[in-house]
């Protein structure tokens, strides 16, 4: 997953669940899974305070693939996946944007 191909899921869910500023009052918070390890992780700014949307900069060394120059994550393992949490389960985008619907 890369930083383009984050913005293209979100431009192709764009006005469903799929997006966390539709889905936040449903409970929703945005986040990643390592699908290798089933590991999620909340999306989190490069600081570590939670993000209300997905961004790749707050995942940890462990599932970054490539960083900018200034340290921006650029890609991380394939094996990552965008989606949600909720109530302790982890969503793909696909089901969340079912779940709301």
């Amino acid at each position: 997953m890369t930083k383009l191909g984050l913005r293209l899921e979100t431009l192709r869910l764009r006005g469903r669940g799929g997006v966390s500023a539709n889905n936040r009052d449903c409970g929703f918070r945005p986040a990643f899974l390592d699908s290798s390890t089933n590991t999620p992780y909340l999306s989190r700014f490069k600081d570590g305070q939670p993000a209300p949307f997905h961004l790749l900069d707050g995942l940890p060394d462990d599932v970054v693939v490539t960083r900018s120059a200034s340290g921006q994550v650029q890609a991380v393992k394939s094996t990552v996946v965008s989606g949600f949490v909720r109530a302790g389960w982890f969503y793909t985008r696909e089901e969340a944007t079912e779940i709301v619907a």
